[in-house]
């Protein structure tokens, strides 16, 4: 393998070049680049003291401590798989990983940073089998499959580092930049956003743990030019900021050095979109679309493709190629809902011991996404939700993201969620949350009679629910799932509902 392809070496690198420039900045200490690479050290002689072998899998633990990377470059230096695990993960989680990746070694630089401690650990006496798919791999990321269990994701050096140069061609890192860091890096979002920062020679401002109203003090108050977040998180920054007596355009001249709000992992509503550009009119909104499986990012909307094109993806990343298909793979016409799929070389190696969902996620070289999406007349692509929350009812094919893009249109509407519930007699009903505006109210009718000159009879929501945000899962992301669950449980009360 090409070192200048392993992430070890390229983050290795970085560190020596920029020596005692801050690497991370957080609330207890800070990290020179020089620093973090000696903890990186620590970790790799300690790995090899226990024989790590090449491509073995090695669970590394990580939250918001400073010195969590540097299990990352220790475990890549001593020619190990990194395998994040959030460190406040449940216990059945973690079993169910273990039982996956049968690592026999963990890395905790946290725990290990106590004189005479150990950073590794062994969780296991047996060592786990060499499996093909881990040749030359640089991370075991594990996501949430529909049906709850966790699936590893594969991603080698070759194909991540080749879209860290895809992605920093589209939104440059530079030297001395101060990025704001509030992504989990046990997900691809985060360690992205990470990585490039250090190795473009910024450094990671690091916050212990989200709170809406230190973002804001923070980007008041600290030189930051750049932070990575998700939707959930800007909408209670601004439930906050709409709090404050403050005019909030004062706001915005506090924030001269901010240059990019990178946002991803769930749906950018146009609202919030404008609500934000109104907010920091000198900064760039880039929302981006990728998965795991393709090494994220595959999609850049920036200000400019929003204006032209509200709904689009916006443009393609550096050698990524993109199609939409029918049922039985064939281009499917422009206007027409088929499945987006991605080709690139920087593609997942599959699945960690799941030959058959491995070869089912691939049509001919073409990772199929899950996601439901339309080509435009000039070929752009608009996302029309996920496959598996396709809505069945009475037979007619509903997507949510069609219906939640009605719902925001309405103006006491902050934000919206739809699903599909289990029903007797239509298979499914449609089932929709909406978060309010601050200072309004919803009258259900009003609202009803909107949406039916928005939409076909047959997409109109069955049950309408009122709460002060949407459900989150453990990623701090919106998650259908759990409004599923609430529905489940009677935890919500309907405003209306129709037969």
């Amino acid at each position: 393998m090409d070192d200048m392809q392993n992430l070890g070496y390229l983050l290795a690198a970085a560190c020596r070049k920029y020596g005692d420039a801050i690497a991370i900045d957080a609330a207890e200490s800070k990290l020179t680049y020089e620093a973090l690479l000696d903890e990186a050290i620590v970790v790799q002689r300690a790995l090899n003291e226990r024989t790590c072998e090449a491509n073995e899998p090695v669970h590394v633990l990580v939250s918001n401590h400073p010195s969590d990377l540097a299990g990352f470059l220790g475990v890549w230096l001593a020619g190990g798989v990194a395998v994040p695990i959030h460190r406040t993960s449940p216990a059945g989680v973690i079993d169910a990983i273990h039982h996956r990746t049968r690592a026999r070694l963990v890395v905790d630089v946290a725990q290990g940073a106590a004189p005479g401690s150990n950073p590794v650990a062994q969780i296991s006496d047996v060592a786990p089998p060499a499996r093909q798919p881990l040749e030359n791999a640089a991370l075991v990321i594990f996501t949430s499959g529909s049906t709850g269990v966790p699936k590893g994701v594969v991603v080698s050096h070759d194909a991540f580092a080749g879209k860290l140069r895809a992605i920093d061609a589209m939104i440059h890192f530079r030297r001395n930049e101060r990025t704001l860091q509030l992504l989990n890096i046990t997900f691809s979002f985060g360690i992205w956003v990470s990585l490039l920062t250090l190795i473009g020679g910024g450094t990671i401002v690091l916050p212990q743990k989200f709170v809406p109203a230190l973002l804001l003090d923070q980007l008041r108050n600290e030189q930051i030019h750049r932070v990575g977040v998700v939707p959930t998180m800007l909408r209670a920054m601004l439930a906050v900021l709409a709090q404050d007596a403050d005019d909030p355009r004062g706001f915005t001249a506090s924030c001269p050095t901010l240059r990019q709000i990178l946002t991803g992992g769930e749906q950018l509503s146009e609202q919030l979109a404008t609500q934000l550009g109104n907010l920091f009119p000198d900064t760039d909104l880039v929302n981006i679309f990728g998965l795991t499986e393709t090494s994220t990012c595959d999609f850049f909307q920036f200000p400019g493709d929003r204006q032209a094109n509200p709904h689009s993806l916006g443009l393609p990343s550096s050698r990524v190629k993109f199609r939409v298909v029918d049922e039985v793979g064939v281009d499917a016409p422009a206007g027409s809902i088929g499945e987006l799929q991605i080709n690139s070389p920087f593609l997942t190696k599959g699945y960690l011991d799941e030959p058959a969902l491995t070869q089912a996620a691939f049509s001919d070289g073409w990772f199929r996404t899950g996601d439901l999406a339309t080509l435009d007349a000039d070929g752009q692509v608009r996302l029309m939700g996920r496959a598996k929350e396709l809505i069945s009812r009475g037979g007619n094919k509903v997507t949510p993201m069609e219906v939640e893009r009605a719902i925001k249109q309405f103006d006491a509407v902050s934000d919206c969620m739809v699903v599909g519930a289990p029903d007797e007699i239509l298979g499914e009903r449609i089932h929709a949350l909406i978060v309010l505006n601050t200072g309004f109210a919803v009258d259900a009718e009003a609202l009803r009679t909107f949406l039916a000159t928005k939409l076909d009879r047959f997409k109109l929501p069955d049950f309408i629910y009122i709460d002060e945000a949407l459900p989150v899962g453990r990623t701090g992301k919106a998650d259908r799932r759990e409004l599923r669950n609430m529905i489940a449980g009677g935890v919500l009360a309907p405003i209306a509902g129709r037969s």
